[in-house]
């Protein structure tokens, strides 16, 4: 019996989504924008088999959405930090950029699968800010990797990628699904230049709890050095505004306790 989705079409995945590793993967690569709004993470611009050798060269993360992010290198030196987290845009911007006046992806409603994935994605405003290279951003909401929807059951190689090999996986104690995938003709990045997943087959990891790809690597015996290691610190921490400007307003973290001295 056919399953149909809220606009009453045949469903693609035929509603087994919470059944079908496949489909259950496409759509967690969907999901990373409704799962998270605050992340603190370690980034590596390069794979590592199991964990990252200890002398390989990283950078710290705090990262809120919609665009505030904050670098640090291992010893605190702070490499980038967003100023214009509170920017406004004038008039003539607004009515002249159709962009303008799409909402944040928090706001607007997904298509969800049985498991609570993202099947279906809204028109929206998406984007993740970056550094480096595009990979960084990608890695945060991995959608290039599955799409905005499923495809046609009819054009079942309009896929983004074919997926291999899935499993559920540990990584840095976090559960995640990672599967071997190989990119069609119908596969986009969001950066040509620095795409998840090289030409050939790629070890792609995905956490469950946020949707972020938190390990690529190609491997195919010329490329084997492409990819990246993510590793998650903490999800939806209070983080202040002062965290994302170059210079401190010196506001109190009222998570911190503060100490009083009463004279005796």
């Amino acid at each position: 019996m056919a399953t149909w989705d809220s606009r009453h079409r045949p469903d693609p995945d035929r509603g087994a989504s919470s059944a079908d590793p496949i489909a259950t993967f496409r759509n967690l690569c969907r999901s990373s924008p409704w799962k998270w709004q605050s992340l603190r993470f370690e980034y590596w611009d390069e794979p590592f088999t199991e964990a990252p050798s200890p002398t390989a060269p990283l950078v710290r993360a705090w990262l809120r959405r919609p665009g505030a992010l904050r670098l640090e290198s291992p010893d605190g030196l702070v490499l980038h930090s967003t100023t214009g987290i509170n920017d406004s845009r004038d008039g003539i911007y607004v009515s002249s950029t159709r962009k303008s006046w799409l909402l944040p992806p928090q706001l607007v409603t997904p298509v969800y699968d049985g498991s609570g994935l993202v099947k279906r994605r809204p028109e929206a405003a998406y984007g993740e800010p970056g550094f480096g290279n595009g990979r960084f951003s990608a890695a945060l909401d991995p959608v290039e990797l599955a799409g905005n929807s499923p495809v046609p059951l009819e054009f079942p190689g309009s896929n983004a990628v074919l997926v291999e090999e899935h499993r559920a996986v540990d990584h840095e104690g976090r559960p995640a699904l990672e599967a071997v995938v190989i990119p069609t003709p119908a596969y986009h990045p969001a950066d040509p230049a620095a795409p998840l997943c090289l030409a050939g087959r790629n070890r792609i990891r995905v956490d469950v709890g946020t949707g972020v790809c938190v390990a690529s690597q190609s491997l195919e015996p010329a490329t084997s050095e492409y990819g990246h290691w993510l590793r998650i610190l903490a999800v939806d921490e209070y983080m202040l505004d002062d965290l994302f400007l170059a210079e401190s307003m010196n506001l109190t973290d009222v998570r911190r306790h503060i100490s009083w001295d009463i004279p005796a």
